[in-house]
């Protein structure tokens, strides 16, 4: 995760509430083909209910709708992927959804 971070070859993609930095990677023998991180500040979000929530919201989605990339990873690589959540206040969860597949959406596109 500190490569993604650190610039160099990572990219982002915002859709407001959320932001996506992902980066493609070598991937290690038996590893998963996509990591996530998920990251709700507490400047953002003051209680760890709401930040609890809003992580839950954008793992779910992430958990239905991750095919859309998955399906355009190569076998020798793995997509290390960082969900950065922007937003003051929490958002309804079909919200957060629309806004996540549109993330990944626009990350499959640019990894074809």
């Amino acid at each position: 995760m500190d490569a993604l971070f650190s610039g160099g070859h990572s990219r982002s993609v915002v859709m407001f509430p959320v932001r996506a930095v992902y980066m493609l990677q070598p991937r290690a023998a038996g590893a998963m083909p996509a990591q996530l991180l998920i990251s709700v500040p507490k400047r953002k979000l003051h209680h760890a209910v709401d930040r609890n929530r809003v992580k839950r919201q954008v793992r779910e989605a992430y958990r239905k709708h991750k095919d859309i990339v998955c399906q355009h990873i190569a076998a020798d690589r793995q997509l290390a992927l960082a969900v950065i959540w922007l937003a003051d206040k929490t958002v309804d969860s079909t919200v957060v959804e629309e806004k996540v597949v549109g993330l990944l959406r626009r990350i499959s596109e640019k990894l074809q």
